[in-house]
């Protein structure tokens, strides 16, 4: 004759983005962090660390039971926000671009723990462009060249496409591309 006692899983689930968070520079961003256990708790635990491609992660904040203590270096750029464990990063710079890694430990009967990481990625808005032309005055008549240079000062994953008269200019032989 056995006896079978069922264990109780203490399973705690973390749920963040599983993509690449995109911010942009200058604004805010928010990290949501999702958290749910089936154990009582005494004690609730979350730590943020933000960690760059070959190198160590950072400490940047961490809470006891919603009581947070910050990194002085940076409490007035990440903040938490309860009741989860989601982040704001404000404002955003292309430095906190990387991974963002949230722990949460929870303290009952035994403790119980979780990490996951989130990646983000810092976008730059792209400023107006200009055009010059070479020749400067523009005009040609009949034969020779026109240039036209397209540039911007500051932008990520800037993509350049001509139009002409509201459709999409393709290389051919008046067009050539560079």
């Amino acid at each position: 004759f056995f006896h079978f006692y069922a264990g109780i899983c203490s399973a705690l689930k973390l749920t963040v983005p599983s993509h690449t968070i995109h911010g942009i520079e200058g604004q805010p961003l928010h990290l949501s962090v999702d958290y749910n256990f089936n154990a009582t708790a005494s004690e609730i635990q979350i730590i943020w660390l933000f960690e760059r491609s070959q190198s160590n992660p950072k400490y940047l904040l961490g809470s006891v039971n919603q009581r947070v203590v910050p990194d002085l270096e940076y409490q007035h750029k990440f903040t938490l926000i309860p009741p989860n464990a989601s982040l704001r990063i404000n404002p955003l710079h292309l430095s906190d671009e990387g991974n963002y890694i949230v722990k949460v430990n929870v303290h009952g009967n035994g403790t119980i723990a979780a990490s996951q990481k989130i990646q983000v990625a810092v976008d730059v808005p792209v400023t107006k462009p200009t055009v010059h032309t070479e020749p400067s005055s523009g005009v040609v008549e009949y034969v020779g060249n026109i240039t036209l240079k397209c540039t911007v000062d500051r932008g990520t994953r800037v993509a350049y496409q001509w139009m002409k008269n509201g459709k999409r200019l393709h290389a051919g032989p008046n067009y050539t591309f560079s």
